[in-house]
């Protein structure tokens, strides 16, 4: 019996180089969609998600029996504004629209949103009943994103998922956590870093590609599930131990010119919904994967 086919776009990057061999050890056929600079896919093609012909061709060439939708530009400090809403809203929706015109309709459609969309929390624990209330233009392209898939709800069986922050070997240098990891590899004696006020809900990134999985292969369809490990760490916390795995101290300023004005203190999420729906749990506590970072060894 030939195996079934995972359209995953943005097979290429940082969460994609993860998803796709997981994808793969669960006994799926991988196709890749993204810019093409090479994953483990079985299948891969370039298509820039803002064209639509050409991501109409490429699923039909594919013919997906389920799809996971992470490609996205996700740096909050992008430059351009416009370009959040091009690729993550109108570039969704070109695919949307591809898989619409399907003469067999996949089964499953992963779609990955941010937990960004809540903005600005006025509770301890966010869950997907909080009111999302986005404070930048990636979050704000994000939710824009959902509006945008409940509207297919009942066209195709669409989950979203809402991930928070999560990291590993792989990840670009200017996200938090590589940067501070990078620092203590090289034993440099100082570094420069926003507000440290901070707090944040972190999973690894090989424990966020097997969240996806468990959704994909789940009876789970038009709902919206946070992708999160239920506990915020600190900033400082994360620095304390870098520098204890590493046995390297350094020194920490406050640079202003890194400090958002929209900055978000705590980000937690429950993750009860998703453990209910899945029996999904996280694998890596996350000293695991600093030490694992620091040893930059993917495995």
């Amino acid at each position: 019996m030939s195996r079934k086919t995972v359209l995953v776009t943005g097979a290429s990057g940082f969460t994609g180089r993860y998803l796709v061999p997981a994808l793969q050890r669960a006994g799926f056929r991988v196709a890749g969609l993204g810019q093409g600079t090479g994953s483990a896919a079985d299948v891969e093609q370039v298509c820039d998600l803002s064209d639509a012909g050409a991501v109409r061709a490429a699923v039909q060439a594919v013919r997906p029996h389920y799809v996971v939708h992470l490609a996205a530009l996700a740096f909050v400090g992008h430059g351009d504004p416009l370009d959040f809403y091009r690729v993550n809203v109108l570039g969704t929706l070109n695919l949307l629209e591809a898989l619409d015109t399907l003469a067999e309709r996949p089964e499953k459609v992963v779609v990955a949103s941010s937990a960004n969309v809540y903005g600005r929390p006025d509770r301890e624990v966010l869950t997907e009943e909080t009111c999302p209330a986005p404070v930048n233009h990636y979050a704000c392209s994000k939710l824009s994103m959902e509006h945008l898939v409940r509207n297919w709800f009942d066209r195709l069986p669409v989950v979203i998922a809402r991930p928070f922050n999560y990291t590993g070997i792989g990840q670009d240098g200017q996200f938090l956590v590589p940067k501070i990891v990078r620092h203590f590899r090289q034993k440099e004696p100082r570094m420069e870093l926003g507000n440290l006020e901070v707090s944040r809900d972190f999973l690894d990134v090989r424990d966020v590609a097997l969240a996806y999985v468990a959704l994909l292969e789940s009876g789970c369809h038009s709902e919206v599930y946070n992708v999160c490990s239920g506990t915020a760490i600190s900033l400082k916390t994360i620095l304390e131990t870098a520098g204890r795995l590493a046995g390297h101290p350094l020194e920490v300023t406050v640079n202003p010119a890194y400090v958002r004005r929209d900055e978000i203190a705590i980000l937690r999420g429950s993750p009860a919904k998703l453990a209910e729906a899945t029996g999904f749990a996280p694998r890596y506590r996350f000293e695991d994967t600093l030490a694992w970072m620091l040893q930059e060894k993917m495995n």
